[in-house]
């Protein structure tokens, strides 16, 4: 086998704290991830020699600064592969620089195709690795699921899985810029937190609409002015019967859960306008074993 395509699930925060700055100037992050069945197709074609990437969107960078085209690079070295390379093409379906993930999902996409086409035979482990060092959300993209991430990202706890329910995603009209907000959020002094541990707690228990509750991201205490934009889109989503809303890693997209399909397919068509996009989906369990 010379080819393989492999699903890039959305990720969602359902939780999301920021413990403070590291002397190498990363942050701490103490998060509950998710993935959503909202996703991108990542094909994967071992060739001779060097590495490409393409994608349907011509605004993506398919240079070095694509996070597909490192892990490639980063698979082939870890693996100990001096001879060949591989192609990568990117159908996206996860809008970019949401908070969703979709490039980190992309390089976990490729790390697990190259691994079965290689038969290099690497753990999940082994993978999120080689994950690190591509980017802080990619080690929990290699299995998804649900899970408690620490660290930048990189120390992965599975959870047991979120008990089924739809996933209404809405994107604003504006963008978020990730390095502003980490400023921002460093020169606060206090600021409401998570209740993570409560979280984990009820997902453990089964318990979804005990984890909607506690669902907050720390990021929008500090979105400015486009705070009250992310606050009435969680209400409207509230008030479509939402279990629980919040604002996914530093935006700008906003999701919320819903018990049912029925009750999220009503919210999607009630905000629908006012959004640039909206998507109704589902929880993802995780790709590997």
């Amino acid at each position: 086998m010379t080819a393989a395509m492999e699903k890039a699930y959305a990720k969602l925060n359902l939780s999301l704290d920021v413990l403070g700055k590291r002397p190498d100037g990363f942050h701490d992050l103490r998060m509950v991830m998710q993935s959503a069945a909202l996703c991108d197709d990542v094909h994967v074609t071992l060739t001779n020699g060097g590495f490409s990437a393409e994608t349907d969107r011509d605004y993506i960078p398919c240079d070095d600064r694509n996070s597909a085209l490192k892990a490639a690079k980063a698979f082939f070295a870890a693996a100990g592969i001096r001879d060949g390379g591989a192609a990568i093409r990117i159908k996206k379906r996860i809008p970019v620089c949401a908070g969703l993930g979709g490039g980190s999902s992309d390089a976990a996409a490729v790390l697990r195709a190259l691994n079965r086409l290689t038969g290099a035979g690497l753990s999940a482990r082994q993978l999120e690795a080689v994950a690190e060092g591509v980017g802080s959300d990619v080690p929990f993209c290699v299995s998804g699921g649900t899970a408690l991430a620490q660290g930048r990202g990189e120390r992965i706890t599975p959870l047991p899985p979120l008990p089924a329910c739809a996933v209404v995603i809405c994107m604003p009209n504006f963008t978020a810029s990730t390095p502003e907000l980490f400023s921002r959020i460093g020169s606060r002094a206090s600021r409401c937190r998570p209740d993570t541990d409560g979280m984990v707690k009820a997902i453990e228990a089964g318990d979804l609409a005990g984890a909607a509750r506690r669902m907050y991201n720390v990021f929008e205490d500090v979105l400015g002015r486009r705070a009250a934009d992310v606050r009435g889109m969680k209400n409207r989503l509230l008030d479509s019967g939402a279990l629980g809303a919040v604002m996914s890693g530093t935006g700008s997209a906003v999701f919320g859960l819903f018990e049912t399909e029925s009750a999220a397919a009503k919210a999607r068509d009630a905000l629908a306008e006012g959004c640039r996009e909206v998507f109704l989906t589902r929880i993802q369990g995780s790709v590997m074993g």
